[in-house]
């Protein structure tokens, strides 16, 4: 289906243009006519299948379709309604500010105001920003509690409420904060409210946590549920604990990837994988909780554009990495969550591009590979990489602890599968 299909303001068809878009993908065929309809929707997509712009098209056509001056730029600014009417929720700053940069991309040329508002950095200008009068603010819920603390943000007038990556929410346990949040809207037999809940996995939690937001939701899986994307190439090499960092290094070297994204488990690991890296002389930052906003920001805008080779990041750190065309992603450890697996190796293999997804396995971790490939219905099939070939006499220690909670987990993901 072609984006012209949809008829979409002019300006709106101007951005899509401009943003190089044709054939619509099939979360946004699914989700725009129903977003459109005002029909609550729960939706289930794999990162890299343009969730983003399956919401924010039909929601900047409805608000900027409410006048034509409106779409077109010409209305007089004093007249217009300048309420907040669009709140959008994002687990992590990074998700946040990539969604406000799509709406305002796909909105240029009209009169759209937006905000993002994160913590981490100062309230003051986020509440001036606000003041100016806004149409849609994108927040972490820990900060939209922090302003509406200060009455700096007014959700009486919230027509459209977006949750985005809702099952990364629960897994950083805002579930509190979101029960919070809502409390702050008014009531949906008061004020009708239009939700949208997008989730990368579409789960028993997920859909515990959407049975008292939305009202006769249309559900819309795309995928089959946890699946990983087919232009992905992945791969599981078995490696030793203190060979991963020249393994890493040879991988990256003998590819020649500009672009590597790598996960690590810990802050600590991550910084201790950078340190390595920059000693061989590769050009690598790393991103997690305890590097400065800024440096965040930063590092990631060199990633993007070549300034730096490697990116090293925990999950949370990672999460809302829009990188088009990035080449691999290495999974330094196996996560201890399969869901986690899926969401790294999304980074990759995006808009239909080829990506490959390496995971380097150490004896110990069996069971949590055996997790992943529950989880996916697929087996993952172990190699060995000539020259890092694993120590087949090195003690491995398997605590029954681990064997009894991964049968545990292995018979529940079963179960959920046969649903």
């Amino acid at each position: 289906m072609k984006f012209s299909e949809f008829e979409f303001a002019e300006t709106i068809q101007h951005a899509i243009e401009a943003s190089g878009y044709d054939d619509a993908t099939p979360i946004q065929i699914a989700a725009i006519p129903a977003i459109l309809a005002g029909k609550d929707i729960l939706a289930g997509a794999r990162t890299g299948t343009g969730k983003t712009a399956a919401f924010a098209l039909p929601l900047l056509q409805k608000l900027l379709s409410v006048s034509e001056g409106s779409v077109d730029g010409t209305e007089d600014e004093n007249k217009k309604d300048k309420s907040l009417k669009i709140l959008v929720l994002a687990p992590t700053r990074e998700l946040a500010q990539q969604v406000n940069d799509s709406f305002k991309r796909y909105a240029k040329g009209s009169n759209f105001r937006s905000a993002v508002v994160y913590g981490g950095v100062g309230i003051k200008p986020q509440i001036e920003q606000i003041n100016k009068g806004i149409d849609l603010l994108v927040a972490t819920p820990g900060r939209l509690l922090d302003l509406n603390k200060k009455r700096a943000v007014n959700l009486s007038q919230i027509e459209t409420l977006v949750f985005d990556e809702a099952d990364r929410m629960l897994d950083m346990g805002f579930k509190d904060e979101i029960r919070s949040v809502l409390s702050k809207l008014p009531k949906r037999d008061k004020k009708p409210r239009q939700t949208l809940l997008f989730s990368a996995t579409l789960n028993d939690n997920i859909f515990r946590f959407s049975k008292n937001l939305l009202v006769k939701p249309e559900l819309i899986e795309v995928d089959q549920r946890s699946t990983a994307s087919s232009d992905v190439e992945q791969v599981v090499y078995n490696c030793d604990p203190e060979r991963k960092l020249a393994l890493v290094t040879h991988l990256i070297t003998k590819e020649g990837w500009q672009q590597t994204l790598i996960f690590s488990r810990t802050k600590q690991g991550a910084d201790k994988i950078t340190a390595f890296l920059q000693e061989s002389e590769l050009r690598a930052e790393a991103i997690h909780a305890d590097r400065s906003q800024a440096s965040r920001e930063q590092a990631l805008a060199d990633f993007k554009v070549g300034v730096l080779q490697v990116l090293v990041a925990t999950d949370v750190a990672a999460r809302g990495i829009d990188i088009q065309g990035l080449e691999a992603v290495i999974n330094f450890e196996v996560p201890y969550k399969a869901e986690d697996y899926v969401h790294r190796i999304g980074r990759t293999g995006r808009a239909g591009r080829q990506g490959k997804a390496i995971t380097l396995l150490i004896e110990e971790e069996n069971y949590l590979l055996e997790e992943i490939e529950v989880l996916l219905d697929t087996r993952l099939a172990q190699q060995w990489l000539v020259g890092f070939e694993p120590d087949l006499t090195r003690t491995v220690e398997t605590s029954n602890k681990n064997t009894r909670s991964a049968q545990k987990r292995r018979a529940k993901k079963r179960a959920f599968k046969k649903k």
